[in-house]
């Protein structure tokens, strides 16, 4: 599992999170949501090493401090907020980013596997910076997919680190991918997701953490913490849990990726 202790991170003079404690399970889709600014990415930028902090953060029982960079390259990939690239790549060329530094490096077939499981079929030849702001999302998830392709192997579960993967996406697309984030904990891996969409993480998370100020706030199954106190109270606005929104505007609810 990921076990995060404790973490406090300072950015400048002023502390962002404030002794957090967050455990993540394999076999389950663990989001983590809240306003802006209550220190969602910070945390996950915690769990992937990428800011200093205070506190211990594991990995299948081993400090990520203490790993080297290719053995935690080898149990989880990591997909950030916004990747810039500043050089005219190939989609298929990103994509085998993530192929060179995973442990699937001897499977050429896998970048095209990986796109034709974001919906990206056939774009391995076209140049990244040609694609739209959602195509190149789902590029960059197919990089991270190959990077840590089997959910399970003999050294344990494999983690997906996602920071808002669906953000740039229309509905159709945003499902698919949480369906496919879905799956790999199926299969035995792990997903941390940072989400926004509420209705999206009550549809696909097992568990769901609530942060508010740089602290957890709630910590649990969706029936537990989507409640109308909770979430009014975070995001600061009247919220209604399993209520559509009073007066003559349309409420659409997905339940699936699947064709009508």
């Amino acid at each position: 599992m990921i076990a995060a202790r404790g973490i406090r991170v300072r950015l400048g003079r002023k502390e962002v999170l404030h002794g957090v404690d967050f455990a993540a399970r394999p076999g389950e889709v663990t989001a983590i949501v809240g306003p802006n600014g209550s220190g969602k990415t910070t945390l996950m930028r915690a769990l992937t090493g990428e800011v200093d902090y205070e506190g211990t953060v594991e990995i299948g029982g081993q400090d990520i401090r203490a790993a080297k960079g290719w053995e935690l390259a080898a149990r989880r990939a990591v997909l950030p907020q916004a990747t810039t690239l500043a050089f005219p790549f190939t989609v298929v060329e990103v994509v085998r980013m993530g192929l060179m530094t995973g442990a699937h490096g001897d499977d050429a077939t896998l970048p095209s596997r990986a796109l034709a499981e974001v919906g990206l079929a056939g774009y391995e030849g076209r140049f990244f910076q040609e694609l739209s702001g959602g195509e190149q999302s789902r590029a960059h998830l197919a990089r991270v997919l190959v990077q840590v392709w089997q959910p399970v192997d003999e050294g344990g579960p494999r983690w997906l680190l996602l920071d808002e993967p669906v953000s740039s996406l229309d509905i159709a697309h945003q499902l698919e991918v949480m369906e496919i984030v879905a799956d790999y904990a199926r299969r035995g891996g792990g997903v941390v997701a940072v989400m926004h969409d509420l209705n999206l993480t009550a549809l696909h998370a097992d568990r769901i953490a609530v942060m508010q100020a740089g602290r957890l706030r709630a910590f649990g199954p969706p029936a537990e913490v989507m409640t109308d106190a909770i979430l009014s109270d975070v995001y600061g606005c009247r919220l209604r849990v399993s209520a559509a929104p009073e007066g003559p505007a349309p409420f659409v609810l997905p339940h699936c990726a699947a064709p009508g």
